[in-house]
């Protein structure tokens, strides 16, 4: 085994509380204003957002990319290599007022203008919550010392960056970045995962891939052949659809699964 593929969110970034997080203190703020129930106008966006999002022209390639539509909320789709990403930058400050004025008339209050504004402090405060999980940087400085690392994720590549580069010395560990905004495709297609084996001359038996979505990094992996690590923090059950080849619960785990397989 001579590299680790890793994904970036949630499983070495927490994403998915950086948007939660977000979601309370926007939806605290409306409801100091109104009154308004947080949690409600909270689920009510997250709809909103949702039906919005898959309404676009562009949905078909963001889903192929692999953007969900709460990046959609807070990215600027700043870096145009495909001329979707061009149509997604002009749809972006719409999306964003439309998602949460609809999220606001869906629990009562019609109030365009208090849409824009907290659709603006979504897409601000967002970005001052980068947080990563506490055995990620313990995880990664062992592991540089004897394997060969790449961060493969789906996204924008304008914000998949502004991810990484929030978070000091993440980029320092991998000798490459694959972006799926930047490729053209994104897992699990069996090309992103090519793609990343050629640029780091391995076969897909040296390798293993890290991640925590069944359906785009443990799928994609098993298309190549490169045999997949499942991180399931929330303890979740097995569809039965995807296999990985192994199941861990916490990052630190994972070097117990590499001594394993030093030893097969």
């Amino acid at each position: 085994m001579k590299a680790v593929f890793f994904d970036l969110d949630d499983t070495l970034l927490w994403d998915e509380k950086s948007v939660s997080d977000t979601f309370q203190y926007v939806c605290t703020t409306a409801e100091e204003q109104y009154g308004v129930d947080s949690k409600q106008l909270e689920e009510a966006v997250r709809q909103e957002a949702k039906k919005l999002y898959e309404s676009y022209e562009t949905y078909p390639f963001t889903k192929m990319i692999g953007i969900n539509p709460f990046e959609g909320l807070w990215a600027n789709f700043s870096e145009i290599v495909h001329e979707q990403f061009g149509k997604l930058n002009q749809l972006a400050p719409v999306y964003r007022k439309d998602a949460w004025t609809n999220g606001l008339k869906a629990v009562g209050i019609n109030d365009a203008e208090f849409g824009e504004k907290l659709a603006e402090l979504f897409h601000a405060e967002r970005r001052k919550r980068p947080l990563v999980y506490e055995d990620t940087f313990e995880v990664l400085e062992r592991l540089k010392q004897n394997y060969r690392l790449l961060l493969l994720t789906n996204g924008d590549p304008s914000l998949q960056k502004e991810k990484i580069a929030s978070v000091s010395a993440l980029s320092s560990y991998f000798e490459h970045i694959v972006i799926s905004g930047e490729f053209g495709k994104g897992k699990p297609d069996p090309s992103i995962f090519e793609h990343a084996l050629n640029l780091m001359g391995v076969q897909s038996n040296e390798v293993v891939m890290v991640g925590d979505k069944l359906s785009t990094d443990i799928l994609g992996a098993s298309r190549t052949n490169i045999r997949s690590v499942w991180i399931n923090r929330k303890q979740l059950e097995l569809s039965g659809e995807v296999t990985p080849d192994y199941e861990i619960s916490q990052l630190r785990d994972l070097l117990t699964v590499l001594e394993d397989l030093k030893k097969e």
